[in-house]
């Protein structure tokens, strides 16, 4: 089945549905959603990691101690 099917085939069903049901449905798109972009941020922040794009705690302390003072 294609994507354009598929968009199809879930409008259909979409509409048939009653109101708590399409509530849950909405609930669980935007939890998939949020769970990518999350996923999304981990994988980059693991990136940063390996490649060595890291502070140390002290580093940090330093940055915002500058940062308040401003």
């Amino acid at each position: 089945m294609s994507a354009i099917e598929l968009r199809q085939e879930m409008l259909e069903l979409i509409k048939n549905e009653d109101d708590s049901s399409l509530k849950n449905l909405y609930q669980l798109i935007l939890a998939y959603k949020q769970q990518r972009t999350l996923d999304k941020m981990i994988a980059e922040g693991e990136e940063d990691i390996e490649a060595g794009r890291v502070h140390s705690m002290d580093e940090v302390k330093e940055y915002i101690k500058n940062w308040k003072a401003s």
